[in-house]
């Protein structure tokens, strides 16, 4: 996969940079954006995957967040991809915030007109766990019963295999330790968009640890992300670095 820099800022002693390349899965151009530490000019270093939410770019991340100091204390890189295909000219891929465009939601279509470049979870997981206000149910809640209807089809079983709730009630791999920040007054979450009482319900289930932090006075914006992200780079550097 050849790589084309588009930006190179030094920060926190480290550098933020942008690449551009063509997907083999997504049959399109896509940038990601990536923070390299100091320490990664000397040695290895550990990778965290930050997958934006709905209508972001791989843009939204580097500059809202403020995640590369600590990324750079704890040597810790991170890659931030954008959120779906862009430029297929799908007719109905601009039409929604929620659907199409800046809303590919990490599975691979099997529907059409999606299923040929909408294939997110193939580019993140194959081409290419701390949750900051999750879809923790999708397929309970409107966003994601519209996204996984038109991608997946009517078979819900198919579903259920991005659904962290569902895959977490049947979870049996290596143990887990999760950290999940929740702003009070985020209108998703009163709208029952995020559903995490599902998620830490079906945990508790299974006796996988969850710190669910309820923020008060916190909203779904990046001024809340910006607020508590250095505690989700250490919770990750804990294990990363071990």
């Amino acid at each position: 996969m050849a790589l084309t820099q588009v930006s190179s800022n030094k920060c926190c002693d480290g550098y933020q940079k942008v690449f551009e390349h063509d997907s083999s899965e997504l049959k399109c151009k896509m940038k990601f954006g990536i923070y390299l530490p100091p320490k990664a000019e000397s040695s290895k270093c550990p990778v965290l995957y930050w997958l934006s939410g709905l209508t972001c770019t791989e843009q939204n991340f580097i500059t809202k967040a403020g995640a590369q100091q600590a990324a750079s204390e704890n040597g810790i890189i991170i890659v931030a991809p954008d959120t779906s295909p862009r430029g297929c000219n799908i007719e109905g891929e601009e039409e929604s915030w929620d659907f199409g465009t800046g809303a590919g939601f990490y599975v691979n279509a099997t529907q059409e007109p999606w299923k040929t470049n909408y294939r997110m979870y193939a580019y993140v997981t194959e081409e290419s766990v701390s949750a900051f206000a999750p879809i923790c149910n999708p397929i309970q809640c409107a966003w994601g019963q519209k996204a996984f209807s038109g991608y997946l089809g009517s078979d819900k079983s198919t579903w259920e295999l991005y659904d962290a709730t569902v895959l977490a009630e049947s979870y049996s791999g290596p143990e887990l330790d999760i950290l999940i920040d929740q702003g009070r007054d985020d209108q998703f979450l009163s709208s029952s968009q995020l559903l995490p009482d599902n998620l830490i319900a079906a945990c508790s289930k299974k006796k996988i640890p969850v710190v669910f932090r309820l923020q008060q006075g916190y909203d779904h914006s990046y001024y809340f992300i910006f607020s508590f992200i250095n505690d989700h780079i250490k919770h990750h550097a804990k294990y990363l670095n071990a």
